[in-house]
């Protein structure tokens, strides 16, 4: 058995509030080394997520007009509608509107009452990631990523959603952090051809 057979079979199933983690040599631009938290999976509708680990160079007061002086990291959800802000959060205070996605991690919310949160202040911002764009996949399209194994699933918490190794080394420790096999790959190369 090689080893990306031993490892596929250890996949959690996709679903809302698991991760997307992409194999070490998947070529594909918009998600090489990501990690993508699942907010919708449905065989029938197909699978909606956000990358965790693509920060911008622009913040939510770029994009929004909002009066804050609290300097709020925007990160790139995805290649499907950039010009939408989706967002999610750790704030149980604001979770009533929410979908819950489970592991104390919420999805959306009432942004009349989130902006108002903002700009007075009383929001904790640590506690928050928006996004530009999704990824999404049509009916079907994860599964067969998945029988091709260009990502494995895991579980995630909101200590690594909300936390500070959201950019650079969060794919690395995300598979340390599943141990044995993921823990080899996150060493690989992001050549294949490189020793």
């Amino acid at each position: 058995m090689d080893l990306f057979n031993e490892i596929n079979q250890q996949h959690d199933t996709p679903a809302a509030g698991k991760a997307l983690i992409s194999e070490p040599f998947l070529y594909d631009a918009n998600f090489k080394r990501t990690v993508i938290l699942l907010c919708e999976h449905d065989k029938e509708t197909g699978t909606l997520g956000f990358i965790l680990n693509r920060k911008l160079e622009i913040t939510l007061s770029d994009v929004i007009d909002i009066e804050t002086n609290a300097v709020i990291p925007l990160y790139h959800g995805g290649p499907v509608q950039n010009d939408t802000l989706h967002y999610l959060h750790s704030d149980e205070n604001n979770a009533a509107d929410s979908i819950d996605l489970g592991n104390g991690i919420y999805w959306g919310g009432n942004f009349d009452a989130l902006r108002s949160g903002l700009e007075l202040g009383i929001l904790d911002t640590d506690k928050y990631r928006f996004f530009l764009g999704y990824s999404g996949w049509s009916k079907g399209q994860l599964e067969q990523e998945l029988e091709i194994k260009s990502w494995f699933v895991t579980d995630i918490n909101k200590e690594i959603v909300f936390g500070n190794s959201t950019n650079g080394t969060l794919w690395k420790n995300t598979l340390k952090g599943m141990g044995g096999w993921y823990r080899l790959l996150s060493d690989s190369p992001e050549s294949p051809f490189l020793n």
